[in-house]
Formats: structure tokens, C-alpha cells, sequence
């Protein structure tokens, strides 16, 4: 007879777990034999060194936590002096015992003999900072044995479901390689004294672009970059060019060559030998279709091998799993992060992901909304810009002037919510009938900003050439059909988006004579 398989919560399997704990010993304190790592000897010097040392505390505070130390009385001797430094009060031998006797504490540590002892022996603090990062060190080596042994019991159990477990291994390892390393507050007294820094750096180096560039100049003029840890939704209806415009913006990012960032791309709708395609396409200024289809000439494939090796050598990183759920996104990004320092994530696109693993499917707003508010953790947990495309809805199509709103956003009101900026793509030439395009208004783009929790809101004017996947500003877009132009031996001026202000026109002499086509 077949059983059925009921999945438990991460919170009922950790009330299952410490349950059934409670009734037996702590496995997790023998293996083989063995006692669990620990420095008795150097807990005491460092406690030693609080009592006797007026600044002892503040070098020991940035390595170690309440709850390190092996020795219980230890951790309560040392949350003592901690309470005391929080009130601003000296931390001596008499202190503590006084403020574990109002804790009710003194008598479990030993009572005022066993403070007392501690300073025995310890002459000085010259040795601090390497003594507590021992002590540290043993504390993370029992926490790995801690961790291990939970995810063994927990594995043994049919009614777990694995993935789960897989994702609640990630977490408690990365809680103990980052967690423990971050401090947990930082005062407006520190944090004033790293931004006068920071601004007075970037005045003294004239650097406006504190983020990832976005390797467009009216936008890093708003953004300053994209900035850590900002969730960037870029959202437009289908076929208006978003993946061509965050290929771009990846591509500006990792070649940028006063900043270059990595970029770490995952495509949940085209597969990682399209994209690349398209990103040698726009290097190589070789139309896509002649590319897709074998119909170039040899100019055209000696631009295209020269453009291919040139990304080979950007620090961008491409993943194309389908029905990527946000779990395995996570453990993905954290990984590229650690391994190639991965600056900005681009997500194409947000409404393909799943919020869970295979088979428990919920509603479909429910889960985009913990997609969006689990990609907003995952942006300031790796402390680095994330950008993910989306969808908008249909009714953007039926409103007079067809300027999208936040509220166009497909399926959930949370993306607006837990974003920190919003952009949409629009482009005049999609929204007409097919046969009535202005010819005017064809290759024109607007982007517009609508939501900017640091910044201004803004609208600003492109150009596209979307057979080379390029997306351009209004003067980059001159010059780069005037070369065109002359390639083909005829000058004509180029349209200008009616929101900009045309700059005077270069004369064809002082353009270049190289051929882009």
C-alpha cells in the first residue's frame, strides 16, 4: 500500500527537532569520540584581558558575538560586559560582578572568585585580537558540526522535502560563513564619519558614478550608477526590445573601462547561445538575422569572430535554467558573487520564475509577490544591484496616450511595493497599427522612470536598431547613422526624438571614415 508524503514546515521540523532533542543527549558534542572544538584556556585570556584593559572590549566586540564562547559562564561573564559598555559604564572586575549579581547571573558563573580568576595570569592585551579570533574559529567549527548533525537527523525523515532541506543547508551555512562576520547595528556616529569620507573622496576624484555604470550618460546622471542593493524592475509589453536593452546595459557594466563590473545574466526564456548571439550581434554591428541564418559575407564574419573574442573576455556569466525558482536562483547568485565577485544580476524575465519548488504551486499573485520580496533580500544580503525584467498587462494598450503606469505591473502590486526603482520601455512605432507607422517615429524608445526611492522620476528619449540588438542616446544614435550614411556613399540627417534638443549637426567631414557596415 502506498503511503502518502506530507511536507513539513521549516517551523514545525524545527519544533519536531528540538522535541526530540530535548529526550536525548546532544549528539552534536561527540563524533567518533570526540569532543566538540574549544579553547577553555584562551576564553579565559580574552575575558582576562576585558577586566584589566579599558579598550580590551572594543577590540574583542568586533570579533566576537554573545554566545561564542564553549563555557557557559563564559558567554554570561562576557554578555556582562557587554551590558555595561552599552550603558557606557567601565568594565572592571568589580563591575561585572556587580552587574551579574542584578541579572541574578553571579551564581551560575561561580560566583565573584571565578570573575576574579579570569585576570589571573594575563598581564596585558598584546596578543587580544589573535587570541579572539581562535576562540571565533572554534565557535564556527562547532556550528558546522551543529548544522551537520541537524541536516543528517532531518534527511533520515521520508516526510521532508529534500529541496527544502537542500535550501535550508544553504542558509545555515551561509548564516555561519557571512552572518557571523557583519556587525548588527552601526551608529549615525560611524555612519557619518564614513560618508563625509565618501563624499569628500568623490569630490577630490571628480566621480559622480558612485554605482555600476549603466553605460548611458543621461541615466547615470539620475541613477549615479545602479546603486547597492536596489531591486530595478524594467518592465515593457512583449517585443519592445527590454531583453535587446538589458543585454545592452549588461554589456555597457562588464566592458566599462573605468568601471568594470561582472554581471551574472539569467534567462529564463532564451537559452545562453541566443543570448550571446545577440550581445556579438550588437559588438560586432552585424544584424542578428544575418548571424541566425548564415548569410554573412566575410567582412561581416571577420567583425563577428573579432567581437566574439573581445566578450570573451568580459566578466559576464550567463545561466539559462528554465523554471528557475527563486531558491535555486539564490544559491546561484550567492555562488557567482563568492566565486567571480559579481557586481549586478539581470533577471529575464521576473514572471517566468517560480516563488517554490515543483509541485506545491499556490496563487500565482501570492507567489511573484514572495519572488519580488525575496529578490529585495537577496539584493542587500549580497549587497549589490539586482535588475529583473517584467511583463506589463494589457490595459497599458487601452489607455489614451499608452504611458504605463505601476500599476500596469503584471500580477502583483507587491513588485512596485518591494521595488526601489521602476523603468519602463515604450516605443511609439509598437504602439501604432502595423501599416500606419510614422515613418518619424520609427527606431524611437522612450524609457520612463516612475519610481525612484533615491532619485528623481524622469522620461528619457533613445533610438533602437533592434536588427543589431543596439540601443542608443539621441547623439550616440547621430553619429552612428551618419557612419552608416557615408558607408553607403549618401548623407541624410537623422530624425531627433521630440523631447531632445538637437545638438548641431557634425559636418560629414569630421565624422570618421571607418565602415560600421
Amino acid at each position: 500500500m502506498q503511503t502518502q508524503q506530507t511536507n513539513i514546515s521549516k517551523s514545525d521540523r524545527k519544533q519536531r527537532r528540538e522535541r526530540v532533542n530535548s529526550g536525548k543527549a546532544d549528539l552534536s558534542t561527540l563524533v567518533y569520540g570526540k569532543i566538540q572544538p574549544q579553547a577553555r584556556d584562551l576564553e579565559e585570556a580574552v575575558l582576562g584581558a576585558i577586566l584589566i584593559e579599558k579598550f580590551a572590549i572594543d577590540t574583542v566586540v568586533e570579533i566576537l558575538k554573545p554566545g561564542m564562547f564553549y563555557v557557559d559562564a563564559h558567554n554570561r561573564i562576557y554578555g556582562a560586559c557587554l551590558r555595561l559598555t552599552d550603558r557606557s559604564q567601565p568594565v572592571d572586575i568589580l563591575t561585572v560582578v556587580q552587574e551579574l549579581k542584578r541579572c541574578e547571573e553571579l551564581d551560575s558563573v561561580g560566583g565573584p572568585f571565578a570573575v576574579t580568576k579570569l585576570s589571573n595570569g594575563v598581564t596585558s592585551s598584546a596578543n587580544l585580537d589573535a587570541h579572539a579570533r581562535i576562540v571565533f574559529e572554534k565557535f564556527i567549527q562547532r556550528e558546522l558540526i551543529r548544522v551537520g548533525g541537524e541536516i543528517i537527523a532531518d534527511a533520515y525523515e521520508d516526510s521532508n522535502d529534500p529541496f527544502d532541506l537542500l535550501d535550508q543547508v544553504e542558509d545555515e551555512l551561509f548564516k555561519i560563513t557571512t552572518g557571523h562576520l557583519k556587525s548588527d547595528y552601526a551608529s549615525t556616529q560611524a555612519l557619518a564619519a564614513r560618508i563625509i569620507s565618501e563624499a569628500e573622496q568623490r569630490m577630490h576624484n571628480r566621480d559622480f558614478l558612485t554605482g555600476v555604470p549603466t553605460g548611458f550618460a543621461a541615466l547615470d546622471r539620475i541613477t549615479a550608477g545602479w546603486q547597492a542593493p536596489d531591486l530595478i524592475i524594467l518592465a515593457a509589453r512583449p517585443s519592445v526590445g527590454k531583453t535587446a536593452f538589458a543585454l545592452e546595459l549588461a554589456r555597457k557594466a562588464a566592458i566599462n573601462h573605468l568601471k568594470p563590473t561582472a554581471v551574472a545574466v539569467f534567462s529564463l526564456e532564451m537559452s545562453a547561445g541566443q543570448l550571446m548571439n545577440r550581445l556579438v550581434s550588437r559588438e560586432s554591428q552585424v544584424p542578428l538575422d544575418r548571424i541566425t541564418q548564415g548569410r554573412m559575407d566575410d567582412l561581416e564574419l571577420s567583425r563577428f569572430k573579432s567581437a566574439a573574442n573581445t566578450l570573451a573576455q568580459a566578466p559576464i556569466y550567463i545561466d539559462d535554467t528554465a523554471a528557475l525558482n527563486i531558491f535555486e536562483l539564490r544559491s546561484k547568485a550567492r555562488r557567482l558573487v563568492n566565486k567571480h565577485s559579481v557586481g549586478l544580476i539581470i533577471i529575464d524575465y521576473l514572471q517566468l520564475m517560480s516563488g517554490t519548488v515543483e509541485g506545491k504551486q499556490g496563487n500565482r499573485e501570492q507567489e511573484i509577490s514572495t519572488i519580488s520580496r525575496n529578490l529585495k533580500k537577496l539584493a542587500k544580503e549580497l549587497n549589490i544591484p539586482i535588475i529583473a525584467l517584467s511583463q506589463l498587462s494589457r490595459a497599458v494598450e487601452g489607455r489614451k496616450g499608452n504611458e504605463p503606469q505601476l500599476s500596469d505591473l503584471r500580477e502583483s502590486g507587491a513588485i512596485e511595493q518591494d521595488a526601489d526603482m521602476v523603468m519602463f520601455l515604450t516605443r511609439p512605432d509598437y504602439q501604432q497599427a502595423a501599416g500606419d507607422v510614422d515613418p518619424a517615429l520609427q527606431n524611437l524608445a522612450d524609457l520612463h522612470i516612475k519610481k525612484h526611492r533615491n532619485g528623481a522620476l524622469d522620461k528619457l528619449a533613445f533610438n533602437t536598431d533592434l536588427r543589431i540588438q543596439a540601443w542608443f542616446e539621441p547623439e550616440q544614435y547621430r553619429d552612428y547613422e551618419g557612419q552608416r550614411n557615408i558607408a553607403r556613399g549618401s548623407w541624410r540627417p537623422v530624425p531627433t526624438p521630440t523631447s531632445q534638443q538637437p545638438p548641431k549637426p557634425a559636418a560629414p567631414d569630421d565624422l570618421t571614415d571607418e565602415m560600421p557596415f
